[in-house]
């Protein structure tokens, strides 16, 4: 989703933040920290943004009253873009806010770093960008190094892995009248505790972009053929695999999606079709993210739904049936000798 080969750091400010509920404590730096030599900046710089490369969800802030200057992160974020000088007072208090938001028991202590960037490449334009990081899991590393003809060993505890950012958020300034665009890491916790750094602290939701448009219709899609599907139509595994299949051929070979076209290539029946339809419209609704008027097809969310997309037909504990075409070339049937049902396989040649 981003690229950062022209990125650069141009301010960085390094607090503490412990856990509110266990009456730890809070520790404000009072100036930002100099970060002169270029290791060290190249470094900070493969720590804090290399993990968003991967990242193709945007996220947006939000609000319960809808009024975006309630935000904290948001509003804090749009002055930091609008006055430089104000970067180090204005990371005291986005430190104070995620310090006052740490309630839950098992959130744990770390290191908070807020930095501002310059030139962070999205969607093809440069961008500035403001990071917000925290580390919480500290690791021993070795050293080695040669003494006395031979080598020595040591080692460096409660060290920071610069290959594993615990969590983070970039925000990136573009679209600030609609909360900015916005990109979390979050790999330290899964469970429920967890919700308090997307939730509580930055308070986002899900941007209604063409990646999660088209992660979003594949998902309810795929949810349709493998159960709504059967309250209507009696239908086997290798048809609902081969709807399956038909649907991932449409959104690679498409550029944009269209409604009543899909209904009609993949469907093709037009009970199935309004019943498709009353599903991605109760999805519309809940959700409030519109889907059905079209969109483009991203590449990289097909590439990513691809994966889940199941075309295996699971025949007892003896065979494996990989379907990937044309589904005239196979036949059921049962045989009342055996009482066992078949499968027959028409090909030209082994591959």
């Amino acid at each position: 989703m981003i690229t950062t080969f022209e990125a650069s750091l141009q301010q960085l400010s390094v607090h503490r933040v412990g856990n509110k509920a266990q009456d730890e404590y809070m520790v404000l730096s009072d100036a930002p920290l100099r970060t002169d030599e270029d290791l060290l900046r190249n470094l900070l710089m493969t720590y804090f943004l290399k993990p968003f490369e991967k990242v193709n969800e945007v996220y947006r802030f939000t609000h319960a009253t809808e009024d975006l200057a309630l935000n904290e992160i948001c509003s804090f974020a749009k002055k930091a873009f609008a006055d430089e000088t104000q970067f180090h007072q204005l990371s005291q208090q986005i430190t104070k806010h995620l310090y006052d938001v740490s309630a839950h028991p098992k959130i744990k202590a770390g290191e908070v770093y807020i930095a501002s960037f310059d030139k962070v490449q999205i969607e093809g334009e440069l961008h500035q960008a403001l990071g917000i990081f925290k580390s919480e899991t500290k690791e021993t590393y070795l050293k080695v190094y040669p003494d006395a003809g031979g080598f020595a060993l040591s080692y460096e505890q409660e060290a920071i892995n610069i290959q594993k950012l615990d969590k983070g958020c970039l925000i990136i300034d573009a679209d600030s009248e609609d909360g900015y665009k916005v990109l979390v890491v979050d790999q330290t916790n899964k469970s429920q505790e967890a919700v308090y750094w997307k939730d509580d602290f930055l308070k986002l939701c899900i941007r209604n972009d063409s990646y999660n448009q088209t992660s979003n219709v594949l998902g309810i899609y795929k949810n349709f053929v493998n159960e709504k599907i059967d309250d209507d139509f009696q239908i086997s595994k290798p048809d609902k695999i081969d709807l399956l299949n038909k649907s991932m051929k449409y959104f690679k070979e498409k550029e944009k999606f269209d409604i009543d076209e899909f209904s009609d290539e993949v469907i093709g029946n037009e009970v199935a079709s309004k019943s498709f339809k009353n599903m991605l419209s109760s999805f519309e609704t809940e959700f409030d993210s519109p889907l059905s008027k079209g969109f483009d097809i991203s590449g990289q969310a097909v590439k990513k739904q691809a994966s889940s997309y199941k075309t295996v037909l699971k025949l007892d504990k003896n065979f494996h049936v990989y379907i990937h075409g044309d589904r005239s070339l196979l036949e059921q049937g049962f045989d009342e000798h055996r009482g066992k049902n078949y499968i027959t396989l028409y090909y030209d040649k082994e591959a």
